[in-house]
């Protein structure tokens, strides 16, 4: 039985799961800039009504990005805190599969285009099949103009999340028989992407708990 704390922050929303065998517990809010002060809070009360210790669990997983720049580094660090506390594996995944994998819960689809607004007129876009609890990439997570997307095989398409601010550029690109804004990743969609790497012991140690910005400038910009 594997036990997996998720953690995901990178758009306007906190989420933190426990899996603890076929069980996931997940907290879930609506939190814009406010990830900092809810994380460790909502960590500490899944592991409570779970009622588990965090050094009884065998990894921990966060969405790595891409999303708001202050979020994803919140999922990292946080992630590196605990795992290095409770010399736990950890393994990143992506903010945009962790989205489309979400989406299922409410309006299943076997072909799902994840996008965020990116602000500065780009948008995140990454496209995945999913089935079950997975969320497997056909393209791979990029940043684009929303008048120089990138080309997708043929499929019928939902496309879900923010991005959707450009919902017209989109549509004309890839066609959708279904658009939904108002999709969010969530922690447990985290943790069930992760399951199967730490099954198969692909965890790495808490140093490489790293984020994935996707955008050069932003980095560069915060490192000044």
């Amino acid at each position: 039985m594997t036990r997996i704390l998720a953690l995901e922050t990178a758009g306007e929303t906190c989420s933190v799961a426990l899996m603890d065998g076929g069980r996931v517990l997940e907290h879930f809010e609506q939190a814009p800039r406010r990830q900092t002060e809810r994380v460790l809070p909502m960590v500490e009360a899944v592991l409570a009504e779970s009622q588990l210790k965090l050094r009884q669990l065998d990894g921990i997983a966060f969405g790595h990005g891409p999303g708001a720049f202050t979020g994803v580094r919140v999922a990292a660090a946080v992630t590196q805190g605990l795992a290095f506390a409770a010399d736990l594996p950890v393994i990143g995944i992506s903010t945009l599969a962790a989205c489309a994998l979400s989406a299922q819960t409410e309006t299943p689809h076997a072909h799902v285009i994840a996008t965020f607004d990116a602000r500065m007129g780009e948008v995140y876009l990454g496209a995945y099949q999913c089935h079950d609890n997975f969320a497997r990439p056909v393209f791979a997570d990029g940043l684009f103009r929303p008048d120089a997307l990138p080309e997708l095989p043929k499929q019928d398409w939902m496309i879900v999340g923010s991005g959707l601010v450009y919902q017209e550029q989109l549509v004309d690109a890839y066609g959708a028989s279904r658009c939904v804004a108002d999709v969010h990743p969530h922690a447990k969609a985290v943790a069930q992407l992760a399951l199967s790497g730490f099954e198969r012991g692909e965890g790495v140690s808490a140093d490489q708990a790293q984020p994935v910005y996707l955008r050069d400038q932003v980095i560069q910009g915060a490192v000044r």
